[in-house]
């Protein structure tokens, strides 16, 4: 049997109307929003499932809604007797990992979401710092590109996609500057990201102090399967290095093809993104081409990916 791990997306991969018709056919999922809106205090499910989006789409808002969603499309596959073997989330996607995982409950994980999203949402005034996707430099040349365009402003990788795919942050002027030297090394596209702020950079730290606070009341547990966290993309297991981890995680890159390299060699070879979106599957088949990639977001690619394994809806 292919041995299955489960990715959970993050910041980005929200959309109006995702988790909706799921959660009109399954209660297991219906639940999972059902406990979200009390949990929050609002109709978290009326944001997903009719918007508006620009509401959905701010960060206080998009990141408890992305993990909501990814956790009521796991109980669905659960209740449908999916196995999994492994897990990785990317940035926010980490907590449902965790939650996948058996290290957090789900309440705990929404409540320390909720409070990492607010914390990054006031972090920064609007307009000063965002976040760049740089296309076809490798990450020796786009650090490379960020040390130098650093002497105008800060900016630093952010995220370790996928071989040609580095996302950098920082503050407006350094981003400009790295940008332009980007494309004079030749970068094929550079992309800015609709993203609130210059996340997964050291503008973050007061972020991740914040969180350390509010993080160190919940209770952590070992993870029942191999878990690969962002900070180094390697497995932790130990539940202090866990929330260690998850505070440095704010202002520290992703390393999303390093975590996918080390679970590809040691065998896992389907990969099943679980949640809406289908980013980590695109990344995922560019940093293994011989993988086996699914996802599931909704009834449809429900289906599919039942068919798939030969299974019935």
């Amino acid at each position: 049997m292919d041995k299955r791990v489960f990715l959970f997306p993050g910041q980005g991969s929200q959309y109006v109307g995702m988790g909706a018709d799921l959660a009109r056919s399954y209660q297991s999922a219906r639940n999972i929003f059902d406990e979200a809106d009390r949990v929050l205090g609002f109709p978290l499910s009326q944001l997903c499932f009719e918007g508006p989006s620009g509401q959905l789409s701010r960060t206080k808002y998009t990141q408890p809604a992305v993990l909501t969603t990814s956790i009521a499309v796991l109980e669905v596959l659960k209740e449908k007797g999916i196995a999994y073997h492994a897990v990785a989330g990317h940035s926010l996607g980490e907590y449902s990992a965790l939650v996948a995982a058996g290290v957090l409950s789900f309440t705990d994980a929404l409540k320390i979401v909720q409070r990492r999203a607010e914390l990054m949402d006031d972090a920064m005034p609007p307009g000063q710092g965002g976040m760049v996707a740089v296309l076809g430099l490798d990450r020796e040349k786009v650090e490379e590109v960020c040390r130098v365009a650093s002497a105008k402003g800060i900016v630093q990788p952010a995220n370790y996609n996928a071989p040609g795919q580095v996302v950098i942050s920082g503050t407006r002027e350094g981003l400009a500057e790295a940008a332009g030297l980007a494309r004079q090394a030749g970068a094929r596209r550079v992309i800015p990201l609709p993203v609130s702020g210059p996340f997964h950079s050291s503008l973050m730290q007061k972020v991740g102090e914040a969180l350390k606070v509010y993080i160190k009341n919940f209770n952590f547990k070992e993870p029942d399967i191999p878990l690969v966290m962002n900070v180094t993309g390697d497995y932790v297991s130990d539940p202090e290095r866990i929330q260690d981890y998850l505070i440095e995680q704010v202002s520290s890159p992703v390393c999303w093809e390093q975590g996918m390299n080390k679970l590809s060699a040691d065998g896992f070879i389907h990969f099943t993104e679980v949640g809406p979106g289908q980013v980590l599957s695109g990344l995922v088949k560019r940093i293994i081409p011989n993988c086996k990639v699914s996802q599931v977001g909704d009834q449809a690619s429900l289906e599919k990916m039942l068919a798939q394994d030969g299974r019935t809806v």
